[in-house]
């Protein structure tokens, strides 16, 4: 019988011993390693990151720790170079729901120090702009972050400026000002406004009309003016104001129900969503643990920080410091 090795190409049998098929001159080993000298083939490494919890790698797509169960952000590059807004013959880029996508502005990649995440209505990250240069404008018109469908945005509304190595929003004087998330408690100054859900609500000392007759001695005729600290105004939509609460004490609540002014149709609003206080005659707004938060619209500038949250128009951003 003979022995020896088929040749994958043609099917003669070789001799064992001989490297190369006699028909067709095939190379024919019992050990298929690669010779000596040659390259093993690349080792393809699976995409993924370690968990920043218990550091088990976790592969790219998979959003809990296989290991501890914790939640696995990934993070978004700054890799797309993109100029945001209206352009001459053109409208603003939109990203597509569910797509998440880095929008560039500024300067060199490298000296990015923050971006602002667009929250969309589903409460999902929508796009990102990369804060790179000096200055970045935002508002509805010719700006770097432009959002051209918001009617509730002034041309240029605000501006993101680094000054002394941090972050600031200034209002550019907007008809509707720019609002930031409030974490706890905080000052407000006199005739301050809230927004809390889709309230917006001016803090402001209570008034006092003088009672005084007209020119004929005649007095007008009014309900009893009670005496009151402070008062909150709602504002309607056009400027026009709504509801006055005249309030005798040093505290109001705010929420959905069993306040003191409840909202029950605002969904945004939680159960007890916030407080409003006089004490020493400083007026402060304090959260209760909303789900949504309590914004209060700033006064000329303001210095954000990481995880802060921008309210301007009808866009919610996140501010995170790369």
């Amino acid at each position: 019988m003979d022995v020896g090795l088929v040749c994958d190409a043609c099917s003669a049998l070789t001799p064992i011993g001989v490297p190369q098929c006699k028909r067709c001159g095939a190379a024919v080993a019992l050990d298929p390693r690669a010779k000596s000298g040659s390259r093993p083939p690349p080792t393809v490494q699976p995409e993924g990151s370690p968990c920043a919890k218990c550091n088990t790698f976790v592969s790219k797509g998979t959003r809990f720790c296989p290991n501890c169960g914790a939640r696995v952000v990934e993070k978004t590059p700054f890799d797309v170079e993109t100029r945001v807004g209206p352009r001459a013959g053109g409208t603003a880029p939109q990203p597509a729901k569910g797509n998440r996508s880095t929008l560039f502005m500024g300067g060199a990649l490298q000296s990015a120090r923050a971006k602002l995440t667009l929250i969309r209505g589903d409460g999902e990250d929508g796009v990102s702009f990369t804060l790179a240069g000096t200055e970045h404008p935002a508002g509805r018109g010719e700006c770097p972050i432009s959002f051209p469908d918001d009617p509730f945005l002034s041309p240029t509304h605000a501006n993101f400026i680094y000054a002394d190595k941090q972050l600031i929003v200034r209002d550019e004087k907007s008809l509707n000002g720019v609002y930031v998330r409030i974490s706890g408690k905080a000052e407000l100054a006199a005739g301050g406004t809230v927004l809390v859900g889709e309230q917006v609500l001016q803090v402001a000392p209570a008034a006092v009309p003088e009672d005084v007759p007209d020119a004929e001695g005649t007095y007008y005729s009014t309900s009893i003016q009670r005496p009151a600290t402070f008062e909150i105004r709602q504002q309607l939509r056009g400027g026009a104001i709504g509801w006055v609460f005249r309030q005798a004490g040093e505290v109001v609540t705010l929420g959905r129900e069993g306040n003191d002014i409840n909202f029950p149709d605002d969904p945004f609003i939680s159960g007890h969503h916030a407080e409003v206080r006089v004490a020493g005659g400083v007026v402060s707004v304090t959260d209760l643990g909303s789900r949504n938060g309590t914004f209060v619209r700033i006064d000329g500038e303001r210095v954000l920080r990481h995880g802060d949250y921008v309210f301007l128009g009808q866009q919610l951003l996140r501010v995170e410091i790369v």
